[in-house]
């Protein structure tokens, strides 16, 4: 039932106005807050008394005055409380504690054990439970955020469909609020990663961009004027399941031809073992010590970096079916910003340099003149924080339309 009119929404609302207000611009006064957001200051008063009292914001020094009292400046507390970030992958998982400025305080990465199904996820409730009381204060744990790969109704918090882990309709917010009874967040990793990007990374300003990754997987996450585009069911953004070759490969999602079973991680791996297989000579070899099964995205990457034929070929053939089916993104969205990230790119600026002048060679000339294609600007700690920022979002109200 949609809420409209609700007293109780309207504070909630302007609390988390005013708790991101003080989180973005701290110290500031409260009389500031009130003319920032044009509140009253009863209101933000109000408001900032609960906040202090849940040791979110505490009073921090005097401000200047144009004449009477001085202000009294409070501040945002970060590390008063922590997180729970999970990030399910398809071979393992990654839990962290998180401050409230999505920085990363504890964590662990746990192997799936190649679980599916019910036991990956009642493992996966293990994990939590084994983590959160490790914890020196578990009451302080404002929720637990879980991002993963493939479909998600997050408004519901249901995985509707996991391919790899063979999850399928799992209302998975409504198991860990039920075991550990912390409100709890789910959302696509992708998604995610973009969310993270807009309000902690570089692209702040953007309003119409798209994520894409590039790893195990191959996924789309998309802002459109502001506000993550998600589709009817939050199946939105599936770009590895596009098919480009009706004629190909039958991926496992059920389809034919699937972009995924061309440019993924695990597809490069497959032609780099047939390849060598069958005699081609590579410098990724004598890097394992022959070992053909040890080679790694890095070890690819490096490759590249040393002008390796095969490296050069893989990574060609890889861009030529990656670049078109982002060009068709483009027109279809016409994005400011393209961001690719994944274990595919990351530490790979020849594979990324390739790809960018390949999609823009191809776009349509009124759609790539200000069209930018980067590399995620957030680091190792991506995953993490992508993870945090499906809870923050909430907590803190962020207005992804709105630059302070």
């Amino acid at each position: 039932m949609k809420r409209t009119g609700d007293l109780k929404l309207i504070q909630e609302l302007n609390r988390s106005i005013i708790l991101d207000t003080i989180r973005l611009q701290g110290p500031i006064s409260r009389s500031d807050i009130a003319k920032l957001n044009k509140l009253s200051p009863t209101t933000v008063t109000s408001a900032v008394s609960e906040l202090i009292q849940e040791g979110l914001v505490y009073e921090d020094g005097i401000g200047h005055s144009s004449g009477g009292r001085k202000p009294i400046l409070v501040r945002f507390s970060p590390d008063s409380k922590f997180l729970i970030a999970i990030s399910i992958r398809n071979s393992f998982i990654t839990i962290a504690e998180m401050n409230l400025e999505a920085k990363v305080k504890r964590k662990e990465i746990h192997s799936t054990n190649g679980y599916s199904g019910d036991d990956v996820i009642n493992y996966l409730l293990d994990l939590i439970e084994t983590f959160l009381n490790s914890s020196i204060n578990k009451d302080l744990c404002i929720g637990i955020s879980v991002i993963t790969q493939g479909i998600v109704n997050s408004s519901k918090g249901v995985i509707r469909y996991n391919a790899e882990l063979k999850l399928k309709n799992v209302p998975l917010k409504d198991l860990l609020e039920q075991r550990f009874n912390k409100k709890s967040y789910l959302d696509n990793d992708t998604n995610a990663y973009l969310l993270a990007e807009k309000n902690f990374g570089l692209y702040n300003l953007n309003q119409n961009m798209i994520y894409i990754t590039q790893g195990d997987g191959v996924g789309a996450g998309l802002l459109v004027n502001g506000s993550i585009y998600r589709g009817h069911s939050g199946g939105a953004g599936e770009f590895g399941h596009t098919s480009i070759d009706r004629g190909g490969f039958r991926c496992e999602c059920g389809n034919i031809g699937c972009l995924e079973t061309y440019v993924s991680w695990p597809a490069i791996f497959s032609r780099i073992l047939s390849s060598l297989s069958s005699g081609k000579s590579s410098g990724m070899l004598e890097k394992v010590n022959g070992k053909m099964t040890e080679i790694t995205p890095a070890i690819f990457s490096e490759a590249l970096q040393e002008h390796d034929e095969l490296a050069i070929k893989l990574a060609e053939e890889t861009v030529s079916y990656l670049s078109a089916s982002i060009v068709n993104l483009v027109h279809l969205f016409n994005p400011e910003v393209i961001i690719i990230g994944g274990e595919v790119v990351a530490n790979n600026p020849i594979y990324l340099a390739k790809l960018r002048t390949s999609v823009l060679e191809n776009v349509m000339e009124a759609l790539s003149e200000d069209l930018e294609i980067h590399a995620p600007s957030l680091g190792d700690e991506l995953e993490m924080i992508g993870a945090a920022s499906v809870l923050l979002q909430d907590k803190f109200h962020f207005s992804l339309n709105q630059v302070y």
